[in-house]
């Protein structure tokens, strides 16, 4: 009886220290991989301060710590003319005006990114994994996807406005 017991012991044990190992690195948020060109890289490899002197005060909180803006205060939220969406960080074309849909949750939503636009990392910040994209060229935040958008993709890019520039067709 003794050894069974001991036994239970350690392996509760080792179980709770594996856990506990795990979540140091569970809740640090990796970089996103970045398939930008090493001239791409560079051009946008700026310093906190850069970043700060180029963007406004909600921009750089969303774009480079990550940020959420408040539903329902970007007026890109109401935007349905034809164009694109860009990066208002670099300005790098992110997605396309005839992929937005109103999805009701007071962000600007898009059913598709335009192809190598962005990247995504798994975030654990609401302790559940929810996949965070950024823009692939400076690594700007821009929001989350989810799996409960309209057809064809099924997916629900769900953007913060303030990370956006919309760029009216010609």
């Amino acid at each position: 009886m003794a050894s069974s017991l001991q036994y239970w012991w350690l392996s509760r044990r080792s179980l709770l220290l594996a856990i506990l190992a795990g979540s140091v690195g569970l809740f640090r948020s990796p970089k996103p991989v970045l398939a930008a060109s090493k001239a791409d890289e560079t051009a946008w490899d700026l310093s906190d301060a850069e970043w700060k002197r180029r963007l406004s005060p909600e921009a750089y909180r969303v774009l480079r710590q990550e940020g959420t803006e408040p539903p329902f205060s970007s007026a890109l939220n109401d935007e349905k003319g034809p164009g694109t969406f860009h990066c208002s960080g670099c300005d790098l074309p992110l997605f396309s005006s005839e992929a937005k849909f109103n999805s009701g949750t007071g962000w600007p939503s898009f059913w598709q990114a335009l192809p190598g636009a962005i990247a995504t990392k798994i975030d654990f910040k609401l302790i559940i994994p929810r996949t965070e994209y950024h823009c692939r060229r400076c690594g700007g935040h821009q929001g989350h996807v989810f799996n409960d958008g309209p057809k064809p993709t099924g997916k629900r890019f769900c953007n913060n406005g303030v990370a956006l520039r919309f760029q009216p067709s010609p």
